[in-house]
């Protein structure tokens, strides 16, 4: 029986269902997470050989004991994985130390989470990049200024989603940005007018997709953030053709194995200096599932359960599940306290038959997602825009 050790598979909660068909597919699943036992979801609890928990994931000395304790206890670990950004170094860290080979090695992780060291990846891919520097002076910053232009967009060289990034425009913002900005490396890019779409996929020890889709997000994920804007994006009924071929080619440009990965990419709205209006440039790559509720909303686009996918191909490089009917899946984040038109109830009575979850964020993902969710299938990309208009119409 193989091994697979699963960082955190108490969070995001829908990840119990990754470790029940791991467990399904007649895995030892052996968690660690800093979540008391009793706290657990009994479904995870049910998909679980044995749990670990220790005082903090952040105590790296902690988790490797932890790791070496089920070594000890079921003998070589076959896969570690999280499936979570945050602790995608850790889990490189991890297989180093303990030679477990069917993942990411520390050595790997510059290109995929530097957004800096991305660039040159999707270059060798055909893909066109922003313009950008290394936020190490003002000096620096202004010389590319005065090259780019206001608004530029500074954002960590590291960093999980839209989480402290800013649009700079003008120099005052400038100085203020330097007067209070973070001791970490920034990236700063010229500003692209751009829609993001993403290229999600399941990849296997080939290289090769055996499950891919994507999404739409409506306006920027960055205001959504800042200025705690509603959230709005929709998993397409169809990946498009431009963004599909883009994903491919990066997968192959990123050396990609064996995982389920969310590729970002812009859209632009019109002419700029990066390329022509429609055209499909990159953004950031992601080597874990789209984050939050999207893996639920690919199963309910799709007619599919894209978990099941993941854990086939972990277990037999391959999956016999396909696909059904298919659907746009639209998701919208309300804000507590927005003067919203309509309430939550007349979303509940004007969409009862297309809802399919409606419940509160959880905190820790509320900067980005809203407070409030509530998640829909349409079969016309029409009826997706009548959902967002009704659901985020303010006074």
């Amino acid at each position: 029986m193989k091994n697979f050790i699963f960082i955190s598979p108490n969070f995001p909660e829908n990840y119990w269902r990754f470790c029940r068909h791991l467990r399904n597919n007649g895995f030892n699943v052996l968690g660690i997470g800093d979540c008391e036992y009793f706290n657990l979801l009994p479904e995870l609890k049910q998909s679980l050989t044995e749990y670990y928990k220790v005082s903090s994931l952040e105590n790296y000395d902690e988790v490797f004991r932890a790791v070496a304790f089920f070594t000890f206890r079921y003998g070589k670990i076959d896969w570690l994985e999280s499936n979570n950004e945050y602790w995608l170094e850790r889990d490189a860290c991890l297989r180093t130390e303990f030679n477990i080979n069917t993942g990411f090695k520390e050595g790997d992780m510059a290109k995929v989470k530097f957004k800096s060291q991305m660039k040159p990846c999707y270059q060798a891919a055909g893909i066109k990049t922003a313009r950008f520097c290394l936020a190490t002076s003002a000096e620096i910053c202004k010389e590319f200024i005065t090259e780019v232009g206001y608004p530029v967009i500074v954002k960590p060289d590291n960093g999980v989603g839209a989480s402290d990034t800013h649009r700079l425009g003008s120099d005052a913002d400038l100085e203020h940005f330097f007067a209070t900005k973070l001791p970490i490396t920034y990236i700063m890019e010229e500003y692209i007018d751009a829609t993001v779409n993403s290229y999600d996929a399941i990849v296997n020890s080939r290289g090769e997709p055996i499950f891919e889709t994507g999404n739409v997000t409506l306006g920027s994920l960055m205001d959504v953030v800042n200025t705690g804007d509603s959230s709005m994006f929709y998993i397409v009924n169809q990946p498009f053709d431009d963004v599909r071929d883009a994903g491919r080619r990066a997968l192959k440009a990123f050396g990609v194995k064996s995982r389920f990965v969310h590729f970002e990419f812009f859209r632009l709205n019109c002419d700029q200096h990066i390329g022509r209006k429609g055209e499909v440039v990159a953004l950031e790559v992601n080597m874990r599932p789209s984050g939050g509720i999207s893996p639920e909303m690919m199963n309910y686009a799709n007619s599919t359960d894209v978990y099941k996918i993941w854990a086939d191909m972990i277990a037999f490089d391959s999956s016999s599940k396909g696909t059904g009917e298919r659907f746009y899946c639209a998701f919208v984040g309300r804000r507590d306290g927005k003067p919203y038109v309509h309430g939550d109830d007349e979303i509940y009575g004007r969409y009862a038959e297309k809802l399919k979850i409606c419940q509160r964020v959880a905190p820790a993902l509320s900067g980005a997602m809203g407070d409030r969710m509530f998640v829909a299938n349409f079969k016309t990309k029409d009826e997706v825009d009548g959902f967002y208009r009704f659901a985020t119409e303010c006074r």
